[in-house]
């Protein structure tokens, strides 16, 4: 990642490239713009994630991680997180085309709310059409803690509530 500055991240981290002929699969990554997060953070989209991976490392293919970017502004709220999907597909289309040799957003996670039980079906059915060879399936974050401070907790106990579990069973119905 390259930081504020144009600091290359690994760079800043790691002296020099350990074992430069070691296949990589970049398991977790981000692509956004306009982040609410750190100011330094605002954009990091194909030519960033291209410059750290020409940065030394045998980094063949990555996996795209929902951030919560490019949600669609309209529309039914559930079906708004397709919008990421849409999006990284671009990217991901635009990357295999250039002269990058690691296969970018190779796997693509993106975000449904699996609370929605059953009703998550045509949200998965959105972003399968969206992304028909990339997309691979959702995060959906399940951390809780009583403090009012936490930003982005969920239901206490999600993980055993029935909604929880029959969304999770559609994504699985699904491989």
């Amino acid at each position: 990642m390259t930081e504020a500055g144009g600091r290359d991240w690994l760079a800043l981290t790691s002296e020099p490239t350990l074992e430069p002929d070691l296949p990589i699969c970049d398991a977790h990554h981000h692509l956004w713009e306009f982040r609410p997060e750190p100011v330094h953070y605002q954009r990091y989209l194909l030519s960033d994630l291209a410059a750290d991976l020409n940065s030394g490392h045998d980094v063949r293919s990555t996996v795209f991680i929902e951030v919560k970017a490019r949600y669609r502004t309209d529309g039914p709220e559930e079906m708004r997180p397709v919008g990421e999907v849409e999006f990284v597909e671009g990217l991901a289309t635009e990357g295999a085309r250039g002269q990058h040799r690691a296969r970018m957003a190779a796997p693509i996670i993106g975000y449904a709310d699996l609370k929605l039980g059953a009703r998550v079906a045509p949200v998965l059915d959105a972003m399968e059409a969206a992304s028909p060879t990339r997309f691979r399936g959702v995060r959906h974050s399940v951390g809780w803690d009583p403090s009012p401070e936490l930003v982005n907790r969920d239901l206490q106990g999600l993980l055993a509530s029935d909604n929880y579990r029959a969304g999770a069973q559609e994504l699985a119905r699904r491989g």
